[in-house]
């Protein structure tokens, strides 16, 4: 896995998701074909773009310079254009993506549905995995999902690989509506899908996940969702204005943050963003939200030139209206419908699990059923994920979840914290087997991970 600069701090990729146990991490025996853009001019598929609404197939071609790893292992792998809704405004959008089907004869009942959720590669319309030949490195990750029996679909998000609209980074409403279109919109292109599907996604893509589980009761209907996994999932994000106004941000958050800020300058008019970037922060601002090009390999450079100061609230109510804006993204904003799985690490100084638990807390009191798995010694770009895939497998089997719930509640509730101010540390018995994780607020724990090993490879069933 490459490691995460600060300007990639929340970009989990294949490593975290695929490692040891019976799925190979990254790894596989067919030639690669080298990253870079892909080119999109690919050939027409049939598909069903009858309709109207969300979830309408619009267009679906061919992905002519895809990864050989996706190539050897799909009958079908297309870049799709889609339906979908804006969480801001309620407005129609169109959204891109990419599609993939399975070798063979679909089980019983048609092949079910994984929707993986990626982590974040930028806010701006050449960010999109679509355009790049290796899915902005998940090509391994959703090869593996293929292999193992599952389409696969992983939409870009709004404003991501499409012309005319922005990308509302980290808004949870926008992002779970999107991740539920692109399985309505996988259906119509490979026709012998179930209506069974479960969710998958890394930071970025773990809130979106989550919040596709909150949206199904309402925004779902027609789809049987079996669960959804959350990996270092960015939930309640109020912690980072309070953190800006401190000047507590950590170097692996002032990028994050500055795409936060910049979504917001364009989901909502009133928002001035020159209340929230001042000195080398404003002035390399196109810099700072570069994905590509020449701008993008300046990046750490200026980094390490900010200041507390630069990303600094210019008053209390500016202070106040960023809050305000962050807690309309958050999680959770209602009960889910299925299980979830959330792993999330103790060390982790981009999404504080300080944060995570306030997140769960809440979601346990709203009757959710959580299987909440610490990884005290991780931070948030080495998480150990590979406990997803026999947690999958039991979802699809019928298998009754792990809720871990009862245990994290009764354990005592996490203080909140002071703006500024580390908050006691403590131990929490979350795992159902006996393994006591540590939380604190900088994410600066120690103690025995609770690193789970994949057995086996997530099996599809009918």
């Amino acid at each position: 896995m490459r490691r995460s600069s600060p300007r990639r701090a929340l970009a989990l990729t294949c490593g975290a998701l695929l490692v040891s146990g019976g799925v190979a991490a990254c790894s596989s025996d067919t030639d690669t074909a080298p990253p870079g853009p892909a080119v999109q001019q690919g050939i027409s598929l049939p598909g069903d773009f009858s309709g109207t609404g969300p979830g309408t197939l619009m267009t679906a071609t061919t992905l002519p310079t895809l990864d050989r790893r996706l190539t050897a292992v799909t009958s079908v792998a297309a870049r799709i254009t889609y339906e979908s809704k804006s969480g801001i405004d309620g407005s129609r959008t169109t959204v891109s993506g990419t599609v993939f089907e399975p070798k063979g004869a679909p089980p019983e009942g048609g092949w079910p549905v994984i929707a993986y959720g990626h982590p974040t590669t930028g806010i701006h319309e050449q960010c999109a995995p679509s355009e790049s030949s290796d899915l902005s490195g998940l090509s391994p990750v959703v090869a593996e999902l293929v292999k193992a029996g599952y389409v696969v679909t992983l939409p870009d998000y709004q404003g991501l690989g499409v012309t005319g609209s922005y990308h509302p980074y980290l808004d949870a409403t926008t992002a779970g509506q999107n991740l539920i279109d692109a399985v309505r919109a996988a259906r119509k292109l490979v026709t012998t899908t179930s209506d069974r599907w479960l969710g998958i996604g890394v930071s970025q893509g773990g809130q979106a996940t989550w919040a596709a589980n909150e949206l199904a009761p309402t925004y779902g209907e027609g789809l049987t969702l079996e669960g959804t996994v959350s990996v270092a999932p960015p939930t309640d994000l109020t912690g980072f204005a309070d953190a800006a106004a401190d000047g507590t941000l950590a170097k692996e958050q002032e990028a994050p943050y500055a795409f936060v800020l910049d979504s917001l300058s364009r989901e909502y008019p009133d928002f001035d963003l020159d209340q929230y970037r001042h000195g080398v922060a404003e002035d390399k601002w196109d810099v700072l939200t570069a994905c590509d090009g020449p701008a993008a390999g300046q990046v750490d450079t200026v980094l390490t030139q900010l200041t507390p100061d630069d990303l600094r609230p210019s008053t209390p109510a500016a202070l106040d209206a960023l809050r305000g804006y962050l807690q309309k993204a958050s999680l959770p904003q209602r009960p889910t419908a299925a299980p979830m799985l959330v792993i999330y690490g103790g060390m982790d100084a981009v999404v504080p699990p300080i944060w995570t638990d306030r997140a769960l807390q809440a979601a346990c009191k709203l009757g959710d059923v959580v299987d909440i798995r610490l990884q005290n010694d991780k931070g948030h770009d080495d998480v150990d994920a590979s406990a997803a895939y026999p947690w999958i497998n039991d979802r699809f089997a019928g298998v009754p979840p792990t809720d871990s719930c009862a245990a994290f509640l009764a354990a005592g509730e996490t203080p909140e914290p002071t703006p500024g101010e580390t908050p006691a540390e403590t131990t929490t018995d979350t795992s159902g087997d006996g393994t006591a994780g540590q939380t604190g607020g900088t994410g600066q724990t120690g103690g025995q991970s609770t690193t789970e090993t994949a057995t086996q490879a997530p099996a599809a069933a009918g």
